[in-house]
């Protein structure tokens, strides 16, 4: 089975996210805001990876929404380090951006495949 983009980005940011969150605790970030980020930011992969184990195209949908939520948190915490200063690297914002892009548009298209 050929593994979706979906799935490959995913991962590939909760790695990244991994890797940020290392670096972040050798500038002594707060913990609390490295806590958060890694899990929300780790979240997002766990949660597409069991979407495509759903048990059909509305468990496949929330999945994908619960997804999205962490999304949502994960970006607050990338601008919070941001604008607080500890990080400055905003490509990893517009990786979350773009795995945004790519969960709205599953979103959808499931849903319409659902009609």
């Amino acid at each position: 089975m050929t593994e979706s983009p979906l799935i490959i980005k995913s991962k590939a940011f909760a790695l990244e996210v991994i890797r940020v969150c290392k670096l972040l605790r050798e500038v002594r970030c707060e913990s609390a805001l490295i806590n958060q980020f890694l899990r929300s930011g780790t979240s997002i992969g766990a949660n597409i990876r069991e979407a495509f184990y759903a048990h059909g195209k509305a468990d496949f949908v929330a999945k994908l929404h619960i997804a999205l939520k962490e999304y949502s948190e994960t970006e607050y915490w990338i601008e919070l380090l941001i604008d607080g200063g500890y990080y400055n690297d905003r490509t990893i914002l517009d990786r979350c951006v773009e795995i945004k892009r790519i969960l709205i548009a599953s979103i959808n298209t499931a849903k319409e495949n659902n009609k």
